[in-house]
């Protein structure tokens, strides 16, 4: 057994040595190329684009002429979908996108308000597209937001909205009131807007209830401009009443769109004529002077000139004061198509026409809602003036002139 060792050893040896050797040798990842001969041309690498498909540098450059309102207004169209079930889509046009609402601070601190208190927004449930600008002001005194009343479930299916739809909504809270009234007096608003969604399942349609919203919010802070935003209670003019009688300053009601596409876009159960009943039966209840009436029309629906024309008559007619135009906006595959979006020059058309039919002010933009900040300032200085206080500072004048003036030039 002593000389196995050795043996072993021996054995080894040449093993050993054939593995130090192989070691001590340098290897290549890759095999070098044969070594380039005198003279011979480098091959081009080949790419995925051709040079004539490539834009120039100049291409990406601004440059200080302005596009052509041919040019700027053109619509863009785009091929989405896999291979050979392509589908040719509209772009949405660069006047109507606005900036993600991620939120500042101020947008984050409203939200939290409002989740604690258990209220809602239309600014939400709507998807308004100006939500983080009216909500991310520079502090609360400077921001908007439009408390919807009475839940977030709506009795009624209009195929232009997004807020959810069901026959027996939950029961209303008895303490939305006042934490509504708490919230808006926390904030330190000078003006607000509230809505609500249709309630036909209730005996008064939420006539009481938004009436005791109004009222709570009056007695904790007086001062406070309160514009509400009701739905038509059936036709039911004593609800109206209830409501124009609650102390609020502006009464608004939408008519939407015109009368001939009303049937196809809003719910059955609302008509342009019935409409146009709560609106007249305000100032009767009211006053001409005793309060402001205002509406909304959506325009891209497929509206002709003289409808428009003929709603705003007709909305004269009623003494309606104030009137807003803004752009339809599909906010699923399940509502209703976009026939047409229209120019920020046909929106500002209309909003001269308005003007020159004797409405008290008119907003008119592609992304200007019934609720607007620019037209609410200006809306709280007629009220002011109205009710004999003091004369108006210069600067809050101002102010609401820039307002308008700074809507018109985004647009």
């Amino acid at each position: 057994m002593a000389s196995v060792g050795p043996s072993l050893k021996r054995a080894h040896a040449p093993l050993r040595r054939a593995l130090c050797a192989a070691s001590s040798t340098r290897s290549f990842a890759t095999v070098p190329s044969e070594p380039k001969q005198a003279g011979e041309a480098t091959p081009k690498r080949k790419s995925y684009f051709k040079d004539t498909q490539l834009a120039s540098f100049s291409d990406f450059v601004a440059t200080s002429q302005p596009l052509s309102p041919a040019e700027a207004y053109s619509l863009k169209t785009a091929e989405v979908g896999p291979e050979g079930k392509k589908k040719t889509i509209t772009r949405l046009p660069e006047w109507l996108k606005t900036p993600i609402p991620a939120g500042n601070d101020n947008f984050k601190s409203i939200k939290k308000d409002l989740r604690g208190l258990g209220l809602h927004t239309v600014c939400e449930e709507a998807r308004c597209p100006n939500i983080s600008e009216c909500w991310g002001g520079s502090d609360k005194s400077a921001a908007t937001a439009t408390i919807m009343l009475m839940g977030d479930t709506c009795t009624r299916g209009c195929r232009f909205c997004s807020v959810k739809t069901n026959r027996n909504p939950a029961p209303l809270d008895p303490h939305e009131p006042e934490n509504t009234a708490e919230a808006l007096a926390r904030w330190g608003l000078g003006y607000v807007v509230l809505t609500s969604v249709d309630r036909d399942d209730l005996a008064d349609g939420g006539a009481s209830h938004f009436a005791e919203t109004i009222r709570k919010i009056k007695q904790k802070k007086p001062t406070l401009l309160v514009e509400a935003l009701t739905g038509d209670f059936r036709g039911d003019l004593d609800m109206v009443k209830i409501v124009a009688d609650s102390g609020l300053d502006v009464y608004a009601h939408n008519v939407e769109t015109v009368e001939a596409l009303t049937p196809y876009v809003r719910d059955r159960r609302a008509t342009f004529r019935q409409s146009l009943a709560v609106l007249e039966h305000v100032k009767k209840v009211r006053g001409k002077e005793g309060i402001i009436t205002k509406t909304s029309i959506m325009l891209g629906l497929g509206e002709q000139e003289h409808e428009v024309m003929s709603a705003l008559e007709e909305l004269r007619k009623v003494d309606v004061d104030v009137v807003t135009f803004g752009q339809y906006m599909r906010p699923t595959k399940r509502h209703l198509k976009v026939e047409k979006y229209v120019t920020p020059d046909e929106f500002e058309m209309w909003r001269k026409r308005a003007l020159d039919m004797g409405f008290l002010y008119c907003a008119s933009g592609p992304l200007v809602r019934s609720s607007y900040k620019a037209g609410e300032s200006f809306i709280e200085n007629v009220l002011r003036k109205r009710s004999g206080e003091k004369k108006v500072a210069d600067s809050t004048l101002a102010k609401a002139v820039a307002l308008d003036a700074e809507a018109r030039s985004t647009i």
